[in-house]
């Protein structure tokens, strides 16, 4: 595939890389042991959450600038996909228990340098692996670049409101990488054909799915009147993309217009893989 008109313009993330490294280091080298130990997602620590974004960095590094193939990174016969990354992802917490924060600090100040150097010399207009939960695959490189910025950004929040900081306002490329995901999620909706779907949030913008022969997609002008609208406020919207709010409690914050029906399929929005 090299059509990827229906995810929408392409998003040029490869400048934040580097800003938010510095911002997840100035985080973590404040940390007191306690704070270290602070659970930020089930089960793992806020430790644990830093060692999975060096786990990231090296798999990045080896797989794109390096072009390294790892056997032992592959799914099991009969394994899920989603199944397979959270096992990998538990094996590298699990082997990186025996770093101290200090090294763990002092790497990912190395790595995060390395990767904006990546992210910054790649071409947006490639291909790359599949971003599952917006449906391409494969996908535009601008699309896996941007997905791995909101995955640094997310985790960063994650380890804020562990140690009792409140999450920053979502910037607005990070809300328009998360609505890339908006026509998978509608993908199995029934609509005529030229039926829209708005998701606006407050401040930073709206993302339009427009159903089409082809499937719901991002490139359409949005009409006059979508069939459907719906409102969140910023802090919804990214918390309902990566599952720290659930669709329901979603539906309930939202101002809704219109199809209440589309509305509340729209607010299923996933932009992580579960």
């Amino acid at each position: 595939m090299t059509d990827f008109s229906w995810l929408g313009r392409p998003i040029d993330a490869r400048h934040l890389f580097a800003p938010e490294r510095r911002a997840l280091l100035t985080l973590l080298r404040d940390l007191d042991p306690a704070g270290w130990a602070r659970e930020a997602v089930p089960g793992w620590t806020v430790k644990d959450v830093a060692a999975h974004l060096l786990g990231d960095d090296y798999g990045r590094l080896a797989h794109d600038r390096d072009g390294h193939a790892d056997p032992g990174t592959a799914p099991q016969p009969g394994e899920r996909f989603e199944a397979f990354i959270h096992r990998i992802n538990q094996q590298w917490v699990d082997a990186a228990g025996r770093l101290s924060t200090r090294s763990l600090v002092e790497t990912l100040e190395m790595t995060g340098r390395q990767i904006a150097d990546l992210w910054q010399r790649s071409d947006p207009h490639g291909s790359s692996r599949a971003v599952s939960w917006a449906g391409a695959d494969p996908a535009p490189l601008w699309l896996d670049c941007a997905r791995d910025y909101t995955e640094y950004w997310t985790h960063r929040q994650q380890i804020r409101l562990a140690v009792g900081l409140e999450d920053e306002r979502p910037p607005e490329p990070l809300l328009d990488t998360f609505m890339r995901a908006l026509p998978h999620t509608l993908r199995d909706v029934a609509a005529d054909e030229g039926t829209q779907v708005q998701v606006r949030v407050d401040g930073l913008g709206a993302w339009t799915a427009t159903a089409t022969a082809g499937g719901w997609s991002l490139a359409p002008p949005p009409s006059a009147a979508p069939a459907a609208v719906v409102h969140l406020d910023p802090v919804t919207a990214w918390r309902l993309c990566v599952r720290m709010v659930q669709p329901d409690v979603a539906v309930a914050r939202a101002r809704m217009e219109g199809d209440t029906r589309l509305g509340a399929a729209a607010c299923r929005i996933l932009s992580i893989i579960r």
